[in-house]
């Protein structure tokens, strides 16, 4: 495989931009602006530059065949949510009434506008060019994130979260939105997909209501997609299961996709992620795995294969070392496969 994920450049713009066209909508960490997305890369290019413990930063990588240079998918880490502006979600909770005169129980459940997950890190902002989906590629962006965040630990929050995108209707509309949000805004969802990914969701606590929401008052088509990932995110609702994530009846104000949360200590990437000195580069046949090298901007990482040798230092392939550019002596982080 000649694919490795490496820190994104403002060079990047033209293929991320045209990748942004692909997703189709839905993605605010990846909107189809290249003025957004300048911004942003010049954001991560300060975040990568930038020493010292957690701040508002966000990290941009892309997926690049090292063969043609193509960049060919998109990931990004945010260290804290919410320190710009709030960050909202929407909480399913139950609530329990009983009538002695009924004696009748109800149960209702409804959607709390909340920013319990403000401070919390983030990941998102993964896409994957369509012709690339094989091949365990998709498995590389989104756990290659962790390897980052094991390497640069004092950069992240305790919590950590991933928003999934909800159902979107082949006429690219939200039935979440149409039946929660849009009845209050006057707009599409597209358009305030798009309003949020360029400026911010101020305008969410401008104009959304501050009571619960009834669940039972909402139509059929909204209330069928509270918590359901649209049906390309459901292989990335496993992995992020895999990992530890679990969904905690947090959804996205605007599609009603589900949040996925977690402790960071607590992800498997994370927490079994560990460095190594490297013994040798000619490993013929090993464990496979995940390996990752270089700090912030440099950091860099691929498929490969390992074996652990005496003392704790490791054996790679020579074709991994070549993709990462490694040699003896130097330290590589790796996680099973």
């Amino acid at each position: 495989m000649t694919f490795r994920l490496r820190a994104a450049r403002a060079a990047d713009i033209g293929p991320l931009y045209e990748l942004a066209k692909l997703t189709g909508g839905g993605f605010t960490n990846l909107p189809a602006d290249r003025t957004s997305l300048e911004a942003k890369l010049e954001r991560a290019e300060g975040a990568f530059s930038r020493d010292g413990d957690i701040g508002d930063d966000t990290f941009v990588l892309v997926l690049e065949n090292a063969e043609t240079g193509q960049i060919r998918g998109t990931c990004q880490l945010m260290s804290q949510v919410g320190q710009r502006w709030p960050f909202y979600s929407y909480r399913l909770n139950t609530l329990t009434q009983y009538s002695s005169e009924l004696d009748r129980t109800v149960r209702a459940e409804l959607l709390f506008l909340v920013t319990d997950l403000e401070g919390s890190s983030e990941v998102g902002g993964l896409f994957l060019h369509p012709a690339e989906r094989a091949g365990g590629l998709g498995m590389l962006l989104a756990r290659s994130r962790y390897l980052f965040i094991a390497m640069h630990r004092p950069r992240f929050a305790e919590r950590i979260l991933a928003e999934l995108r909800g159902v979107i209707d082949d006429a690219g509309g939200s039935p979440f939105w149409d039946g929660v949000a849009g009845r209050f805004f006057g707009m599409g969802f597209q358009e305030a997909d798009y309003f949020n990914a360029i400026n911010g969701n101020q305008f969410i606590a401008d104009l959304m209501p501050k009571h619960p929401v009834y669940v039972a008052m909402l139509g059929d088509e909204a209330r069928k997609v509270i918590g359901v990932p649209h049906p390309t995110g459901r292989a990335a609702m496993r992995m992020l299961e895999a990992e530890g994530f679990a969904h905690e009846g947090y959804v996205d104000i605007f599609d009603g996709g589900p949040t996925m949360t977690a402790r960071i200590g607590q992800v498997r990437s994370v927490k079994e992620a560990a460095p190594a000195r490297i013994a040798a580069c000619d490993l013929d046949i090993g464990e496979k795995c995940l390996l990752a090298t270089g700090s912030l901007g440099s950091f860099r990482a691929a498929y490969g294969m390992r074996e652990t040798r005496e003392g704790g230092d490791v054996a790679i392939d020579p074709h991994v070392a070549r993709l990462l550019s490694l040699g003896e002596g130097d330290e590589v982080w790796s996680v099973a496969r």
